[in-house]
């Protein structure tokens, strides 16, 4: 076991002492050389002339039992999801501190440390976060369109079976921007401030500021293969129903003619057929393509919407871009990477953080 040295470092231990006892080495001095106490080493010696070999192995054990209950803690959990107010409390978010008080005053609980109380609701699944605004869709049709969405990413996700007639690629459509060339807020690594502050370090990086952006702006043309887990995109001076199309075709080329594609975009004025233009519902209908418009005000319902958090993340925050160029092929190089990388842990903890449908 020793020569050999593979395994639980607690068995190669016991195995020492007791070869080492074998040779004839006093306990005291086994003590020394494998840096434990004479107790321990007596201890081992005597386990292993009860149980032989067996006695080298350690025996695991699932560990301190839970403080709480089942029971118990989903009524935390619950608790700690409402609001103060509902409890009839003058108080409009709960802290560590009330929260510890509330429980135990009305018998959840005997007793929780404030510490005890946030391990809790972390293994639980909740987490102290800032309320986000939310615009309720006035979309007389918000129901059918909503469910049609949902039916596309059903197939795609494999869940159903598409049906004849029903797409079998999906892509999830939408443009970024605009992109300006200015200074975007970001993190990076320096050297800390304040009173602990190396008194020889290089002044601190700054964000430059701008007041005039005279080179223009640049809009990205997104589509999210849900299927392929594939992001297609194109770098545009103008947004507009031609533009729009333009990348369409593109989407559509990708795939023979005929099998049929669904697009989900949302209802910005370039994606719809106006009764001005009907290019685009001319297009669809003549290429074997579904559109699908996500309700009004209910951008969240398209899943493009989580890989541009992601594009953000990875490519523009802390970025002072010198021109266009410099900055579309930085985003082309994103994607490019960002397909070969598909399950790249960080990368799917931002989806999944941002993704609401």
């Amino acid at each position: 076991m020793i020569r050999r040295g593979t395994g639980s470092a607690v068995t190669w231990r016991r195995a020492q002492m007791v070869l080492l006892s074998a040779q004839g080495m006093s306990v005291a001095k086994i003590a020394e050389v494998t840096f434990t106490s004479a107790d321990r080493v007596r201890d081992v010696i005597h386990n292993f002339n009860a149980d032989g070999f067996d006695s080298l192995y350690p025996k695991y054990k699932g560990g301190r039992p839970r403080t709480f209950t089942l029971p118990e803690r989903r009524e935390i959990k619950k608790i700690a999801k409402s609001r103060p107010a509902e409890h009839g409390l003058p108080f409009s978010t709960w802290s560590l501190a009330k929260l510890a008080d509330f429980l135990v005053a009305e018998g959840v609980v005997d007793d929780i440390s404030h510490e005890g109380l946030r391990i809790l609701l972390r293994e639980e699944g909740v987490t102290f976060q800032r309320i986000k605004t939310w615009k309720a869709s006035r979309d007389p049709e918000y129901a059918a369109k909503k469910a049609r969405v949902e039916d596309l990413y059903a197939i795609a996700d494999g869940e159903v079976i598409p049906e004849d007639g029903e797409p079998e690629v999906v892509f999830c459509v939408d443009e970024f921007g605009p992109l300006n060339l200015q200074p975007h807020p970001g993190r990076q690594w320096t050297e800390r401030g304040g009173r602990h502050k190396n008194q020889l370090r290089q002044p601190r990086p700054r964000r430059r500021a701008t007041y005039t952006r005279p080179h223009g702006v640049r809009h990205l043309f997104a589509a999210y293969d849900l299927g392929k887990d594939q992001l297609y995109g194109h770098i545009k001076k103008t947004k507009n129903r031609s533009k729009f199309l333009e990348f369409c075709r593109y989407l559509r080329s990708l795939h023979p003619v005929g099998k049929r594609i669904a697009i989900v975009c949302d209802n910005y004025s370039p994606h719809l057929t106006a009764k001005r233009c009907q290019r685009v519902g001319t297009w669809a209908a003549v290429n074997n393509v579904e559109i699908a418009y996500t309700p009004t005000n209910s951008s969240w319902l398209n899943r493009i919407e989580a890989q541009f958090t992601a594009l953000r993340y990875f490519t523009l925050d802390g970025t002072d871009h010198a021109s266009h160029k410099e900055q579309g092929s930085m985003i082309r190089r994103y994607i490019i990477w960002r397909n070969k990388h598909a399950a790249d842990e960080r990368l799917r903890e931002v989806l999944n953080r941002a993704n609401v449908a």
